[in-house]
């Protein structure tokens, strides 16, 4: 069973939890993470689904995600979510996320990390993942209108591979 802290409409915990899979009640939200992680080639580590998992099964997505359990802040979500789906150990004590994605039930905190993993020393989460692989973002375009990725909008995939060297809305012009 995993409990979940619930959040009000401006993403304050609300001091109580609810049981993951529970209908939340219609002011209360819940907080979710992903992390993106690119090589120094600018290509996305993605990853498979099993498909035995519930929802998006055998389809590819970004490099993990998840909700933070109840006690979990962002960054511990983060740590943790990149950690058992792919056995990789990133500190996120000083790292914010680069965005947030209100959703109907929450909040989606969106991670960018560079760093080049060496694929083989990844250890997958059997319940979760069967698959890694760099990817371009041509090839993960590519692969929503194919149907073998999540079908995010491609706009936000232009713009994670975007914000990968910078963060904000504007860049800085020479002076």
């Amino acid at each position: 069973m995993e409990l979940w802290d619930v959040y009000d409409m401006y993403r304050n915990k609300t001091n109580r939890t609810t049981i993951r899979g529970t209908e939340l009640q219609s002011a209360d939200y819940h907080l979710v993470v992903h992390v993106c992680i690119f090589n120094s080639n600018g290509e996305m580590l993605i990853q498979q689904r099993q498909p035995f998992k519930e929802g998006w099964s055998n389809m590819w997505d970004i490099t993990v995600g998840g909700s933070a359990v109840a006690g979990d802040s962002s960054q511990t979500a983060a740590q943790r979510e990149l950690y058992e789906e792919i056995g990789l150990k990133l500190d996120f004590e000083n790292i914010r996320p680069h965005l947030t994605m209100h959703f109907d039930r929450g909040f989606d905190d969106i991670y960018i990390i560079e760093k080049d993993v060496d694929l083989h020393t990844l250890s997958l989460q059997y319940e979760e993942v069967q698959a890694v692989k760099w990817a371009s973002k041509e090839d993960i375009l590519s692969m929503i209108r194919s149907g073998e990725f999540i079908t995010y909008h491609e706009s936000l995939i232009e713009l994670l591979f975007d914000l990968r060297k910078k963060r904000g809305s504007t860049k800085r012009l020479a002076k």
